[in-house]
């Protein structure tokens, strides 16, 4: 499917480290280009914006602005928990108001926002206030952060005047979609996990009155799915897979025993992404990769067999092809199992 589409069927990707979308894409479908997914944020039919569990994906356009609405109330929450006590004297009606007229006029860093609210709310946290902003107005980040090759500093406008339309307040039936977009990507699963992978609550009034399919899972576990799914035969092969870092899959299930079969939390590095990630062996992240210098390096959590080092050497090759490809000799190396920390 074109890269659109699939976005669209993950209703947004991981997109804290801005290049990690590209992998993230590169690694679930066929003949996938970077300047596909550049093209699609600067003609804005994709965006970069916080929307579920309050935090950065890459999401269509129109997704956006039907599903933003619902998370209007998770924002406030995280205002009030993160940044409450550093707002003294600031009223927030007045503050989301203020900010989105300035943002609407011209893009700008958090830096560039905070000195602009600061001389209104003296007593208040400067940068606090410009974090409060991205939790108060509907926002995105506009080109070039996120655009392969770039290394630009996020710089925010509101998703109104970028999208030229507003958003919210959310239609009938918004918060249904969702569920089943979740569903689709992920299913089957649990209610707690659509409400892990949005960061929505009493999701269990929804789905009961959703057409699924229930399926018992283990420890006697209800694992709900779209009713037309059918479940693949549970030996059907699973190739070695390279996710970028924070990939939706590791993050997407209250329950992650189903792809981590150990205790080590997903990783985020520093840095714009795209060079570093997680390894799927036999469907369980189960090794880290990392390029440095044009060689890619794949650090193993056990020993591997010489036929899944054999199907790992001619992914990765793939990989490098697509990440690094004025390199010709794409070295790749394993380290010894058990070397990653």
């Amino acid at each position: 499917m074109p890269a659109q589409q699939a976005v669209r069927h993950l209703g947004g990707l991981q997109g804290q480290a801005p290049l990690a979308p590209y992998v993230g894409l590169w690694t679930r479908l066929a003949g996938f280009t970077v300047n596909e997914l550049s093209a699609l944020l600067a003609e804005r039919t994709l965006v970069r914006a916080p929307i579920m569990r309050a935090t950065v994906h890459l999401a269509d356009a129109a997704d956006f602005a039907a599903f933003r609405p619902l998370f209007g109330p998770l924002l406030a929450a995280g205002l009030r928990a993160n940044y409450a006590r550093r707002l003294t004297g600031v009223d927030l009606g007045t503050l989301a108001a203020q900010a989105a007229e300035l943002l609407a006029t011209r893009p700008l860093t958090r830096a560039q926002l905070a000195k602009e609210l600061a001389a209104a709310w003296p007593e208040a946290e400067p940068m606090a206030l410009a974090y409060a902003v991205t939790y108060l107005v509907p926002v995105v980040q506009v080109p070039p952060r996120g655009i392969w090759g770039t290394n630009a500093q996020a710089t925010w406008t509101t998703a109104e005047s970028w999208l030229a339309g507003p958003v919210g307040p959310a239609e009938p039936g918004a918060v249904d979609a969702l569920v089943l977009r979740y569903l689709a990507a992920f299913g089957p699963a649990t209610v707690a996990d659509i409400q892990t992978w949005s960061g929505l609550a009493r999701l269990r009034e929804v789905t009961d009155r959703l057409e699924l399919r229930a399926y018992r899972g283990p420890g006697d576990a209800e694992l709900l799915d779209l009713p037309e799914k059918e479940l693949p035969d549970e030996d059907i092969p699973a190739p070695p897979r390279f996710l970028p870092e924070y990939d939706n899959l590791l993050l997407s299930y209250a329950d992650r025993g189903r792809v981590i079969p150990h205790d080590r939390p997903v990783p985020l590095w520093p840095g714009n992404g795209a060079t570093q990630g997680t390894l799927l062996i036999d469907g369980a992240w189960n090794a880290l990769w990392k390029i440095t210098a044009g060689t890619l390096t794949i650090t193993p959590f056990r020993r591997l067999t010489p036929a899944e080092e054999s199907a790992i050497t001619a992914e990765a090759a793939h990989l490098l092809a697509f990440a690094c490809p004025s390199n010709p000799a794409r070295p790749i190396r394993f380290t010894p199992s058990g070397a990653a920390p």
